[in-house]
């Protein structure tokens, strides 16, 4: 499954790719040319603009698209997961910057590029080819995984 989601849901990108789903972003975009792509790539358009939502594409079944609700991005993350049966575990497997996919990295080959202090933690590291950003299962990755497991609820939202 993959996903283009519109500059008024932004923040869903991001954690789409936290969960491993490619999910394009671009901001800004127009209609006309989120569409295209969309069309194009066979992605998901994720928006809360009822103009998209409107489009002969959309409403033929030619495309699909999810109308977003809510202002708060857990809500809103929420409703695409229920609505999409989407998996929640979190799987780092997409550069949450450029959505690029991540390649494993070892200690040795993330040495020069980490600080000193995150080489000695951690043994496993992710490494973006695009952005030359690297990763580890730090801190973060914990307040990641407890802000999923509350979204991922059934009363979540």
């Amino acid at each position: 499954m993959k996903f283009i989601v519109d500059s008024n849901v932004g923040r869903l990108a991001v954690w789409l790719r936290v969960l491993g789903y490619d999910a394009v972003f671009i901001n800004p975009i127009e209609d006309s040319e989120l569409v295209e792509i969309a069309r194009r790539e066979n992605r998901i358009i994720l928006t809360k603009d009822t103009g998209i939502m409107q489009r002969r594409v959309v409403t033929s079944g030619q495309l699909k698209a999810l109308l977003i609700e809510g202002k708060d991005w857990r809500h809103q993350l929420g409703q695409v997961i229920r609505t999409l049966k989407l998996q929640t575990h979190l799987r780092f497997t997409r550069c949450l910057r450029c959505n690029a996919p991540l390649e494993s990295r070892t200690r040795e080959e993330a040495k020069p590029y980490v600080p000193a202090s995150i080489y000695r933690m951690y043994t496993s590291f992710f490494y973006c080819p695009s952005c030359q950003r690297h990763y580890w299962q730090g801190s973060h990755w914990n307040r990641m995984n407890r802000a999923m497991e509350s979204i991922s609820k059934p009363s979540a939202g």
